[in-house]
Order: structure tokens, then sequence, then C-alpha cells
């Protein structure tokens, strides 16, 4: 009977670090247990997929084995971006699948992304999954493994549905990370002149850390706009579900700001369509929802909770400050940074000059998001007791993931990570007073519960 790492099995995956906490006799197990679930849904065959990481493809031969001990068959689709795996899915009639990787972590993790009959696991069922990996509740069988590529398959279907107005000229940074191996080639039969940047899939990401949310993993971007004739870059994380964009002038133009343009876009089509975002993302995104036709709904951060309300409301489009994309108008509502960027350029090719609309999107003074170490079960504790805070010029309290205090001009955000143990926090304002401000009252407040606690602001 195996006893895998408590800490690996995480909000919406798992995740642990390769050799040590997340072992090739673990993802074995983790493979029986998710074989066993599967049969409980009624499916029949699981699609596995690789990100780049060097431990991937070890991992792949034995969560395949786990799989298939328990009579499920898994098709093989190769070392592909994360959403071409959620594709697969679908094209393959398989409805599950899972997604080996770290995502954005450093190089010595990996992981897993797990999907059940169209059900992205997360909380709660992936904790089932390691219970039965120790009670010994596993299924037996034997299942068969199948390869197959579907890279060609994902590429046609995206042209065979997106077209540009124009060509574009753009620099694509895959940082290294799998997405390396597909964007290229999608992106110039979409009509795109291409500098491109770290395309070749390496998992010790020798140039920049994959991750497009830092500003610093955009500095190779911003550099090779200045130098070229490029009009935007788009930059990817690890995995390839994530997004990042600078204009040609070198300005980033976050995910909130994105979902702009891309809910004004299929509200255009789809009136009266909620749009769902994270707590993370502008309080300027709710009225211009509201200006479009749409209907705007704020929900917890976390891939598979966004999924899960995509899935439940019929929303057409979410997104999340991350980077995470979610069009279910013309595509099939997972993240995909590669379809994200397809979208974006089809938008900005009905203009002439493609930085011009995206500088026009609305803006506030805001600050990234800012991170509390802590203990493990400390920022819970710490969120729960900032509720019990009276903040002054408080105009109303969001409560749904953590505290958002919303103000007259500005908003302060405390959440508890789902994934390290950290509080994050993040601030916006309409101008550098308030947001100062602000941040006074949330400083005052977060000492006053917590005396001698180190703040990054």
């Amino acid at each position: 009977m195996h006893n895998p790492a408590p800490e690996i099995f995480k909000a919406y995956d798992i995740r642990g670090i390769v050799g040590k906490s997340l072992t090739v006799e673990t993802v074995r197990a983790i493979g029986q247990a998710l074989g066993s679930e599967a049969l409980v849904r009624g499916q029949q065959t699981i699609v596995i997929g690789r990100d780049g990481r060097l431990s991937g493809a070890d991992f792949a031969v034995a969560l395949a084995e786990g799989i298939t001990s328990t009579g499920i068959d898994v098709i093989d689709v190769g070392m592909v971006a994360t959403p071409i795996t959620y594709f697969a899915a679908y094209e393959l009639g398989a409805n599950s699948c899972v997604s080996i990787t770290g995502s954005h972590n450093p190089p010595e993790y990996n992981g897993l992304k797990m999907v059940l009959g169209g059900q992205t696991l997360y909380g709660a069922m992936i904790q089932d999954l390691r219970r039965r990996i120790v009670e010994g509740d596993l299924a037996k069988g034997a299942g068969k493994v199948t390869h197959t590529d579907v890279r060609p398959a994902y590429i046609e279907r995206i042209l065979s549905d997106v077209k540009l107005a124009r060509p574009m000229k753009i620099v694509l940074d895959s940082g290294n990370g799998v997405g390396g191996n597909t964007a290229p080639e999608l992106f110039r039969r979409l009509g795109c002149e291409l500098t491109e940047l770290f395309s070749e899939v390496d998992g010790n990401f020798p140039n920049h850390h994959p991750d497009p949310s830092k500003p610093e993993n955009l500095e190779d971007v911003i550099h090779a706009l200045k130098q070229g004739d490029a009009e935007i870059g788009l930059a990817f994380d690890g995995d390839g579900d994530r997004l990042g964009v600078v204009t040609k002038d070198g300005e980033i133009i976050y995910p909130d700001r994105q979902l702009m343009l891309f809910a004004a876009d299929v509200l255009s089509r789809v009136p009266g369509g909620q749009i769902i975002y994270d707590v993370k993302c502008t309080r300027n995104l709710a009225p211009w929802v509201r200006k479009h036709g749409g209907v705007p709904l704020m929900w917890n951060t976390g891939h598979a909770l966004v999924k899960t309300k995509l899935r439940e409301t019929g929303a057409p489009l979410a997104g999340e400050m991350s980077g995470h994309m979610f069009f279910k108008e013309r595509w099939y509502g997972f993240d995909d940074g590669l379809y994200t960027g397809v979208r974006l350029l089809e938008i900005l090719s009905r203009s002439p000059d493609a930085n011009a609309i995206l500088k026009a999107l609305p803006d506030a003074i805001c600050t990234p998001e800012l991170n509390i170490k802590m203990n493990e079960g400390e920022p819970v504790a710490l969120v729960d007791k900032l509720k019990s805070v009276t903040f002054a010029g408080e105009v109303e309290r969001i409560t749904i993931d953590g505290l958002r205090i919303e103000f007259a001009d500005g908003f302060g955000l405390a959440r508890s990570s789902n994934t390290t143990p950290v509080v994050v926090l993040r601030f916006e304002a309409d101008n550098q007073a308030a947001i100062e401000r602000i941040q006074g009252e949330f400083r005052k407040a977060i000492t006053a519960v917590w005396p001698g606690i180190s703040l990054p602001f």
C-alpha cells in the first residue's frame, strides 16, 4: 500500500518536486486511483499529454501503467501544450484527460491537471484520489495504450474558424515551454510574420522562466519589439495555457484588460451573455461588460473553479488575472493560451493600428500581485481575522474568495492562495494618492490582527 506525500494534492491539481514528493511510483499509484474513479464515472478512455519537463516522459509511462491496470484505455498524445491535451479529450471522444505539467513552477517541479467526464478535478475530488491510494480502493483490469498526434487536428480546427483581416507581424515567445512545438506553425498559417523567441522546448528553461504574469519574464519580448518591426508581442507560459501580451512600445496589457477586449467582441455575437472574472480583476471590468450588453459575474480564483462555473452558467467567456482565458463561444471552454492569442489577433487585425486598440482600454493605477509568505494554515487565519475589521471609506465588501474591499476610488484585496502558503494582495485606484491611502488602510488592518508581520508594500 502506497502513502503519497499529502502536500502534493493541491486545490486544483497535483504538484510536487520530482524524485522527492513526486516520484514515478507515486504517479503510477495516482494513475490507478484515476482509472478507478473513471470507472465509477462511466468513463472508458483517458487521454494523456505532457509538457516539456525532463521528467515528463517517464511520468507518462508510469501514469499509463497505473490507469490501464484498472481496465481503462489510454491514448497518449505525446509532448503537447496542456490545452491540446484538453482538445484531444473532445476530438478523440474520450471526455477525460490528464496533462502532466509543472505549469509555471521551477524546473524541478512537475504535476498533473486532471479532467474526468468533462469535470476538472479540484478540492475534495483530488483529496479522494489520495484516499483511494492509501486505502487500496483500486480497480483491477487490463486496458490498452495507443499513441496519436492531435496537433494537426488542433491547428486545422482553429484555422477553420479564425481568419485575420490582414497579415500581422508579431513577436512570439514560447519561453522554451511546450507551446514552442505548435505555436509557431499555428501563427504562421494564420497569416503572421514571426520574430520567434525560445521556441525550442527545453525543460531547463535556460533563457527566462516561462511565466508571463511576471513583468521580468517579458523583457525579451519588449526588447524584440523595440529592435524590430513587429507590432505586438505574445508570450506563453510553460504549458501553453496562459498568455502575456505586450504592445509595440513595451506596455504590458494585463489579462483583466485583455478580457475587456474579448468581452466586447463576444458580446457582439452573444448579447446579454454572462462574463465571468476572478476577484483579482480590475473594477473597470464590470461597467465595461454592462456597457457592451453583458452581465458581469465575479468569481473565485482558480482555473478549475472558473471552468466549473462556466459549465454551470453556460457563460460564453471567462477570464482570470493570472492569464487563463476560457472561450466557450466558438471553442470548448478550457483555458488555452495559444487560442487566446489567435482570438486576440483576430480582433486586432481589423484595425490598422493594433496598439491603439489595446491602449484605449480602460486602465487604472494598480499593483502587481503581492505576496505575504507565511506558514501552512496561517494565510487562511489572517484573512479570517481581517474580515472582522471595518475599513475607513469602505463602500462594499466582497467575501466570495478572501476579502475584497471596494472604496469609492479603488479596491484592496487579501486572499489566501490555494496553491502556496501566502496571502495574495492586490490594490487598484484612480490615482496615486488613493492607492497609497488604500494600502495604508490594509497595512493598518493587517498589522493590527497579526502584529510583527512583514509586508511587501
